[in-house]
């Protein structure tokens, strides 16, 4: 079952976007190129996709990506972004402020560029203060606490049943029962429980619309997936 993170690579320069792609696809992450801002935007705005991180050039055809970096975040985009560009101190502070996670010099090794990615995904997976977009809720994983947009209405859930939430907005395809037992709960795959059922089937008395209709927590094959909400945070 594929569980990889989604990460947008927006960068001119076909011969260095179309590398990052094969070195993030061999790293096991889903890795999307675009060449500009408006062909970000559309991959961001796709409805068949959740993106968990971008990586942005400073320099694109149709605009500056501090820029871009800065429309995003007021656009209350919360994916980690990391900027790359040159070795001036006022481009990477720039890049700093636009809201960028982290700037990356050109040339770089992408080995480097890798790993910094996966650290900001660890930053991101551990803040205590991400916000994240779920439905018709906004989501604060460490508040255990989902908000009905439209409403305001509050919805509490456990530590477990927000921690298996949480993985699954990461991901873009479903994710098995044993997956979840292994990456969620920290059981052995061979561990036969209900356990996973039970949780998915207490979540969706809580946030589903219609509890017999799981609109939002969905059964997919053998796994579950959330209905996708735009770009993830």
């Amino acid at each position: 079952m594929n569980t990889q993170r989604t990460v947008l690579i927006v960068e001119q320069d076909s011969e260095l976007r179309e590398s990052l792609v094969e070195t993030l696809t061999a790293a096991e992450f889903e890795a999307i190129g675009v060449g500009t801002c408006a062909a970000a935007l559309t991959a961001i705005a796709a409805p068949d996709t959740r993106l968990t991180a971008m990586i942005l050039a400073c320099h694109l055809p149709d605009g500056d990506g501090k820029a871009f970096c800065m429309r995003l975040r007021g656009a209350k985009c919360q994916l980690p972004i990391i900027l790359t560009g040159v070795d001036v101190l006022d481009e990477i502070v720039s890049g700093l402020n636009a809201g960028a996670n982290d700037y990356v010099v050109v040339p770089f090794r992408v080995g480097v560029l890798v790993a910094r990615l996966q650290a900001q995904l660890r930053v991101a997976d551990n803040s205590e203060t991400a916000v994240l977009s779920l439905g018709p809720y906004t989501f604060r994983p460490s508040a255990k606490l989902l908000i009905e947009t439209a409403t305001g209405r509050r919805v509490a859930i456990s530590a477990r049943e927000a921690a298996l939430l949480k993985y699954l907005l990461r991901r873009s395809a479903p994710t098995c029962k044993h997956t979840l037992l292994q990456e969620v709960w920290g059981y052995s795959p061979e561990v036969e429980t209900h356990t996973v059922a039970t949780t998915i089937y207490r979540l969706r008395q809580k946030i589903e619309r219609a509890p017999g209709h799981a609109d939002l927590l969905r059964t997919v094959g053998h796994g579950y997936s959330l209905a996708q909400s735009g770009a993830a945070a």
